[in-house]
């Protein structure tokens, strides 16, 4: 029997979004610290939210599974804002959930898109290294892990990124 590319590349990509769901539904790992950084926020009364550019069913997947106990204020996924990351309108629209100005918020990211969606919407932008090197900029800190961070760090981030008489530190934090 033979397969046309179009239901070749089909069953490959259904194959791939069943694999990553498997994975999601028997716990996929967080990055080390998440979970200290997150509990920190919590107990401080911090608000956070997780900002993705994952579809809504990738997004509630992941928080219905391995971040099931996280209280975020909200979530955000790309089906939410006409534009996803690198786009600003995710943070934006975060900041805008918050009651925030962009200014008063700190995105950690891990992805070149992430950063520079956060960075462009406004935001302090804190940045823990993934997959893909992020380059530095005037809006940007630099954290080797999560491990290091706290939220002395993250407020520092807002102060150091966008210093000036209007801005607030300790504010929400987008994700």
């Amino acid at each position: 029997m033979a397969l046309s590319a179009t239901s070749t590349v089909s069953a490959v990509a259904q194959a791939l979004t069943d694999g990553f769901f498997q994975r999601v539904e028997a716990g996929a790992p967080v990055r080390p610290g998440v979970r200290r950084l997150l509990a920190e926020l919590e107990h401080r009364q911090v608000p956070f939210a997780l900002v993705s550019a994952s579809p809504r069913i990738v997004v509630d997947s992941v928080v219905g599974g391995a971040l099931a106990d996280v209280p975020f204020a909200f979530t955000l996924s790309a089906d939410d804002t006409v534009r996803t990351k690198p786009h600003p309108d995710p943070y934006r629209e975060a900041a805008d959930r918050f009651g925030a100005l962009p200014r008063a918020c700190v995105a950690v990211e891990g992805s070149p898109d992430g950063s520079d969606s956060a960075e462009v919407a406004g935001c302090a932008v804190l940045v823990v290294p993934s997959l893909l090197p992020v380059p530095a900029s005037a809006g940007r800190v630099f954290a080797r892990n999560l491990e290091d961070v706290d939220l002395d760090v993250l407020s520092r981030c807002v102060s150091s990124c966008y210093a000036g008489p209007d801005d607030g530190t300790g504010g929400p934090s987008a994700a």
